[in-house]
């Protein structure tokens, strides 16, 4: 992915080198990183910079929408007068989530659906967005770490269909594709990831909850990227996808419509370390305008220009900050 020469004129990390050497050094703890350099100025947010004097490291996960998020992050925090030092870039969920509870990052964004299931251990989503942050709030606490209010970017799975199949089968909810998958049982095939296929949240509870049952012949495991074009191109009648997905968008799929709300809350939110939050409180009034702005619509659109156009993630987030006024570049 190339970066937009002259963009801006705001200076950009080499994203694709520091996301290398976080992954080689995730698994022996975080000990490599790059200060974030962005020439940036208060705009609606960091007025006063009450951040002034603080060091604060960043982290996020490897994937797309992770590495804006991270970026959009780093860039307030910045803006508001903080130093940064930016891990973005960390191979898995559990290696960022351990970043931020061990004390060798301070912030990250993250998904409250996998806060409940993945860290916490939880079986059991719960189905209102708000009561569920407020489940995993209460529970970091005691882990050291403190969740501020969430964005309503819900990037939770889903699957879709391109649209020569939707105009074949005409399925919108997944109650109507279970009810495929008895009537024209070869109709419905799948292009799934490996870990999809086997998480509780996944492939097994959905065809639980929906009655669904696929066989495994009608079900090919491959990697994400792989699943956007087989599902655009009708290899399968159904992929897996992200709900906040850009592509979803540019290769015109069409949503099921999780109709029995199975699928966890995954909205996003600020985790900040507990400790570095009592020192600099202002990160929440900082961060909150940001939050809020973050919605699917908006995800799309970011992730989209990254995955779909080519473009740097961190000059995506940093034209986003400018455009929405969040910023003033120097």
């Amino acid at each position: 992915m190339s970066a937009r020469p002259g963009t801006r004129g705001g200076r950009r990390r080499t994203w694709l080198l520091t996301a290398a050497l976080l992954v080689a050094a995730s698994g022996c703890g975080l000990t490599s990183g790059s200060p974030m350099v962005d020439d940036v100025e208060p705009g609606t947010i960091g007025k006063g910079r009450p951040l002034e004097g603080a060091d604060l490291t960043v982290v996020s996960k490897q994937f797309t929408e992770q590495l804006v998020l991270g970026a959009i992050m780093g860039i307030a925090f910045q803006a508001a007068g903080a130093e940064v030092l930016d891990r973005t870039g960390i191979q898995g969920s559990v290696g960022t989530r351990a970043a931020v509870e061990n004390g060798d990052a301070d912030a990250t964004y993250e998904y409250t659906g996998t806060a409940w299931i993945t860290y916490l251990g939880h079986s059991e989503p719960i189905p209102d967005p708000h009561e569920q942050w407020e489940a995993v709030r209460e529970e970091d606490l005691g882990k050291g770490l403190t969740w501020l209010p969430p964005a309503e970017l819900n990037n939770t799975y889903a699957l879709a269909m391109n649209q020569a199949n939707y105009k074949k089968y005409r399925t919108k909810t997944l109650s109507e594709v279970a009810e495929l998958s008895k009537t024209d049982p070869g109709a419905v095939t799948l292009c799934v990831e490996v870990e999809f296929a086997n998480r509780a949240d996944g492939l097994p509870g959905m065809e639980k909850a929906y009655g669904m049952d696929v066989p495994a012949r009608n079900i090919t495991e491959m990697d994400t990227g792989i699943i956007y074009t087989q599902t655009a191109d009708g290899a399968c009648t159904y992929g897996e996808v992200y709900t906040t997905d850009g592509r979803i968008k540019s290769m015109d799929l069409v949503v099921m419509e999780d109709d029995k709300k199975f699928f966890p809350n995954y909205n996003a939110a600020p985790m900040i370390r507990t400790d570095t939050l009592k020192k600099w409180p202002a990160i929440a009034s900082v961060l909150a305008p940001v939050t809020e702005a973050l919605t699917n619509d908006v995800a799309r659109d970011l992730n989209a220009k990254v995955d779909v156009d080519g473009e740097d993630p961190h000059q995506v987030a940093l034209d986003w900050m400018v455009d929405k006024g969040f910023v003033k570049e120097g």
